[in-house]
């Protein structure tokens, strides 16, 4: 039989494999966001209305993280990864043929639902096969779903101006199929056993440390994964429509949205670095309080080069955070219940970025701008970091195995 070690080729080989898959699976939460001004001219809705289907997006996005993570625990990642690609493409479809806000948030509902097997359950199955390069594996698969978002965009926005958004439907529906299938299917190798063992007792050392029974300490992350993702929510779900406002045009926005997500990868692969000699909780410490200054920074800026400039900073600010809450989820909670624990922290972030979308394009038709979003989201932040500094006050020093 053939002896798999962590760490080792056949793990770097899966972690490649894996962000391909995250590249081309997460981008049906990013697609909503290029064609929201389309949507709500074709329809002819308000702010709020128009980021309804992002809402349902994230929604089925939070729910797929978790029943999905469940899945992989009890079917594997490649049966489920399979499931998950049919499903976004019929969604897809659904998408392309819709005729209302509603009918296409529904199918958002769907293919956020799919969309979400290419980022937490993706994540927990990496993470199972490293110990001492966990930070920076769980980095790299994690950013799968900004490269998607950095990418996409960019390659679809000439097809939006020349044949609408629901080509660009079509095309990703057919794009999926033919790409995370055959890529899941070199996936079917399972974790080495004594890896989940080793694992979950060192997890357990660290979660009694804590004075924290799992479910509340999973609880408090849920929490604080829900106040920095509302205010992640702000610049990443409204920038083309705030750069639509001021008069800059949906391209410049979406140059922006890409420019922010590449800052996000580079800040999710330097945070997974960190992450390996500091941990995943002063990490996510350090995430969130960059994201709330960079956030501050959002509030004078409102020429095209410091929209840039602040888009860039905000990027390379917030891009560790959420693969942080999967870190420590690994480093304090059992590992052979990865998949659901991973899932739900992630589902809670979701569950903020979608509360967060709405919030602000509803703050927006309250004021007439979007300012008090901005504040909005700073004021979700410092909760977040309230329960982050909780965390790390009842945590020892970080000196157990990975």
């Amino acid at each position: 039989m053939q002896t798999i070690s962590l760490d080792g080729r056949a793990a770097w080989i899966r972690l490649g494999i894996s962000l391909l898959i995250a590249v081309v699976g997460n981008v049906g939460m990013w697609a909503i966001v290029l064609i929201l001004p389309s949507v709500q001219a074709e329809f002819g809705v308000d702010r709020a209305d128009a980021s309804l289907p992002y809402t349902l997006t994230m929604v089925g996005f939070a729910l797929g993280n978790y029943f999905i993570g469940r899945a992989v625990d009890r079917f594997g990642v490649t049966r489920s990864l399979i499931g998950a690609a049919i499903t976004i493409a019929a969604g897809n479809a659904l998408a392309a043929a819709s005729h209302s806000v509603t009918m296409l948030a529904a199918a958002q509902l769907v293919v956020g639902f799919g969309t979400a097997a290419s980022f937490g359950p993706l994540i927990a199955d990496v993470s199972q096969w490293f110990m001492r390069r966990r930070g920076i594996a769980v980095a790299l698969v994690a950013s799968g779903n900004y490269l998607s978002g950095a990418i996409w965009p960019m390659l679809l926005s000439g097809v939006l101006a020349e044949h609408g958004w629901r080509v660009v439907y079509l095309i990703l529906a057919a794009i999926t199929l033919a790409v995370v299938i055959p890529l899941a299917l070199r996936l079917r190798h399972g974790v080495p056993e004594e890896a989940s063992q080793i694992a979950s007792g060192a997890a357990a050392i660290r979660a009694a440390a804590t004075g924290l029974s799992p479910r509340a300490l999973q609880w408090l992350l849920g929490l604080a994964g829900v106040g920095c993702c509302v205010a992640m929510s702000m610049p990443q779900v409204h920038i083309v429509a705030y750069c639509v406002d001021l008069g800059y045009g949906p391209a410049v926005g979406a140059e922006m949205l890409s420019l922010m997500l590449l800052g996000g990868v580079v800040s999710r692969i330097a945070s997974g670095l960190l992450a390996d000699v500091l941990g995943g909780v002063r990490t996510l410490l350090i995430g969130s309080a960059l994201q709330g200054l960079a956030l501050v920074l959002y509030l004078p800026s409102g020429g095209m080069t410091s929209l840039y400039i602040v888009s860039m900073i905000f990027g390379l600010s917030q891009g560790g955070i959420v693969p942080s809450y999967a870190l420590i989820v690994r480093e304090y909670l059992p590992a052979k219940e990865a998949g659901q624990r991973v899932g739900f922290v992630m589902m809670a972030t979701i569950v903020g970025m979608a509360l967060g979308g709405w919030m602000s394009g509803w703050i927006y038709d309250l004021t007439g701008s979007y300012r008090m979003a901005f504040i909005n989201g700073i004021g979700w932040n410092v909760l977040n970091l309230g329960i982050v500094l909780l965390v790390l006050s009842r945590s020892r020093p970080r000196a157990l195995p990975a």
